[in-house]
């Protein structure tokens, strides 16, 4: 399934969700009376799309879209976008945004945090005026998160593994494909992922999922593994890890999961679960020898991937907000 023919919908979904301010579910801690509490005031770059991450994360999807497929024929009008992204991605709107970061250490970490990263890493790849313009001034975001992290990572002495956004490996995976950090912090990342994961197995995938997930706890873990461990020792912590892979044995994390009510915001996490599944089956593929396990994880991508898709546009913000930047990730893997 080709990103080319979603490039212009998902666009349109990704410019008005950056410039809705409300509804608006501000992760604010008030402190004073005297706060001005309006999103576009607390955030002036990030004020849309629901929340914070959501809103960082569709910065990064219309980004992707205009280095993808800007002036094709899928994409061709790019002015209203390339506009959008130069109002708010501003040196006066980041620095803002990267103050407000390290005044609230705890705030959108590590999830938020990945999202800045790969927006940034991503304005970088699109290049030419607009990305460098982008880049230069998304960097003190950057170095605050680059910061935070390295505070952070020596406290941090046991992953979070649920299938939401304070999963440790999923942000942290983000985090090393973005290539944003600086050496110290990258190896601090990649040592500590090993740390909490090098010695795992028989991952209780029974257990999945949970009725909120929009990860797979063992996926994510297993994608985050894949990034850090040498290539040819991958396969068998995989095994390990997974053994129903090899057996053919049932393994939940393959499903596709039922989502009853696709309206409720935390039943509908589910749709997105199918297509971060998707996301990191491919990876994981991509990662293993040509047999059965490997076309295994492929047949699964796929059928996820198939059921997700259809949810992206429904005109209800509970997905419209969030929803699309996990089909690219799914339809556009990570060079």
């Amino acid at each position: 399934m080709p990103l080319t023919e979603y490039a212009a919908p998902f666009a349109r979904l990704a410019l008005t969700n950056i410039t809705r301010e409300y509804p608006n579910f501000p992760a604010h801690l008030i402190s004073s009376a005297d706060e001005g509490l309006r999103p576009r005031t607390l955030h002036p770059a990030f004020y849309g799309a629901y929340d914070w991450h959501s809103a960082v994360h569709m910065h990064w999807l219309l980004v992707r879209l205009l280095r993808r497929h800007g002036g094709t024929p899928a994409l061709p009008d790019t002015a209203p976008l390339v506009e959008a992204l130069d109002r708010h991605l501003t040196p006066e709107h980041i620095a803002t945004e990267a103050a407000y970061l390290l005044d609230r250490p705890s705030f959108e970490r590590p999830y938020g945090w990945a999202w800045l990263l790969g927006l940034t890493a991503e304005c970088r790849a699109y290049g030419g005026a607009a990305g460098a313009r982008w880049t230069e001034a998304l960097a003190p975001g950057a170095a605050a998160v680059d910061r935070l992290l390295a505070g952070w990572l020596p406290k941090a002495t046991y992953p979070v593994r649920h299938g939401n956004h304070p999963n440790s490996a999923f942000a942290l995976g983000v985090a090393l494909d973005s290539g944003e950090l600086t050496p110290g912090t990258d190896r601090a990342v990649r040592e500590r992922l090993l740390a909490w994961f090098a010695d795992d197995h028989d991952a209780p995938a029974h257990w999945e999922p949970s009725g909120q997930d929009f990860l797979s706890p063992a996926l994510s873990e297993a994608d985050a593994v894949r990034r850090v461990l040498a290539a040819d020792r991958f396969p068998q912590w995989l095994d390990r890890f997974l053994p129903a892979l090899r057996t053919g044995a049932p393994c939940p994390p393959l499903d596709v999961p039922v989502v009853s009510d696709h309206a409720d915001p935390q039943i509908g996490h589910l749709l997105g679960l199918a297509l971060s599944r998707a996301a990191a089956l491919r990876s994981l593929a991509g990662a293993l020898p040509d047999g059965p396990v490997r076309d295994r994880l492929t047949a699964a991508a796929e059928a996820q991937l198939a059921a997700g898709l259809p949810a992206v546009e429904r005109g209800d913000f509970t997905t419209d907000h969030w929803l699309a930047t996990f089909a690219v990730l799914a339809l556009d893997p990570a060079e």
